[in-house]
């Protein structure tokens, strides 16, 4: 990790954000797996000590009672593929590879504070998506987001400091976040209503951008979740601790406006936002609410391009829709 950070900070290297990106990925895995929250550390290290503090045997039972509290067959078989796959030696090294990347780069915190300040605005940008993924040292970092936001009129990197600030809870920054809420640049704009979200000030105004964003997403960038504005803004409306009907049905027409891998990550949230939790099997199609209909009609009417993918299949299954297109277009009245 020193020696990808130390080629992002020399400015005659080439290309000095990929070395950003790589470390930020080394550290976390894929983002998408923190969001819309942020890293839960405590519970990562948590989890972390308590697989190295335990033994093959006693973990073995752990996870026979895990497999035995399944609430029904579908959910037991899965969770006895993930059993017969457990390998204990294999888990405790990567548990502690895992943790010991992400300390290496939040190690490394002081120089991407410092790049926070470089020439280049793209390694300015790349910067601001790093710091914000070390809740640990949140009080260095959102000193330097706030003054990196004093003066900063790039709008990539002026998004993602915001997100950055969001995630880091920098209730401090409210005031300057709301600005950006009002301003007139798509990226900022939409940045600041994902951070307020995040902070829990997702007032009307907040939850109306967010919820345009599902639409008819601006076109902007953004390094996290790959500028991928519409899951990102629908992620956060889910959220919220009562997402408003309008805000749903916003992220139900985003989802129908999806195609290809677009679709999945989509349809797991309308799903969540319209059932709440899994029903298996679905009742008839008829004694669903109306807007439980729209979600899996929806669904059922995205393209093939979209029902290609096993990840939608699974999606599906978890929460009872019908796997095979056809049938699913059947059950919902299409067909």
């Amino acid at each position: 990790m020193p020696f990808l950070l130390a080629l992002a900070a020399d400015p005659g290297a080439p290309e000095r954000t990929w070395p950003l990106y790589l470390a930020t990925a080394l550290a976390l895995g894929f983002d998408e797996t923190h969001l819309p929250s942020g890293v839960a550390i405590a519970e990562w290290r948590a989890e972390t000590a308590r697989l190295l503090a335990t033994d093959a045997e006693a973990e073995a039972r752990r996870l026979d009672a895990w497999v035995a509290e399944a609430s029904d067959d579908r959910e037991r078989r899965s969770r006895e593929r993930a059993r017969k796959m457990f390998d204990f030696g294999w888990a405790q090294r990567t548990a502690t590879a895992e943790l010991a990347a992400y300390d290496a780069v939040r190690a490394g915190l002081p120089t991407l504070r410092a790049l926070l300040g470089d020439t280049d605005a793209g390694v300015r940008a790349t910067a601001a998506y790093a710091v914000g993924w070390f809740p640990e040292e949140s009080a260095d970092s959102l000193a330097a987001l706030s003054a990196l936001l004093g003066t900063e009129r790039d709008p990539a990197v002026i998004t993602n400091a915001l997100i950055s600030a969001g995630l880091l809870d920098g209730r401090d920054l409210l005031h300057r976040i709301r600005e950006h809420l009002a301003g007139t640049e798509p990226g900022p704009r939409w940045a600041a209503a994902i951070a307020l979200a995040r902070l829990d000030e997702a007032d009307a105004p907040v939850i109306a951008r967010l919820a345009a964003s599902c639409t008819s997403p601006p076109e902007l960038e953004a390094d996290f979740l790959n500028g991928e504005v519409r899951l990102y803004s629908a992620l956060s409306l889910a959220a919220l601790d009562e997402t408003p009907p309008d805000a749903v049905q916003a992220v139900i027409e985003g989802l129908a406006r999806t195609s290809d891998a677009e679709s999945f990550s989509m349809a797991e949230v309308v799903l969540r936002l319209t059932f709440g939790t899994p029903v298996r099997p679905l009742p008839p199609f008829a004694d669903l609410t109306p807007v439980q209909r729209q979600a899996v009609r929806t669904i059922a009417e995205l393209p093939p391009d979209s029902w290609r993918w096993t990840n939608l299949m699974e999606i599906l299954d978890a929460w009872g829709v019908p796997t095979d297109h056809d049938d699913c277009r059947r059950y919902a009245g299409l067909a």
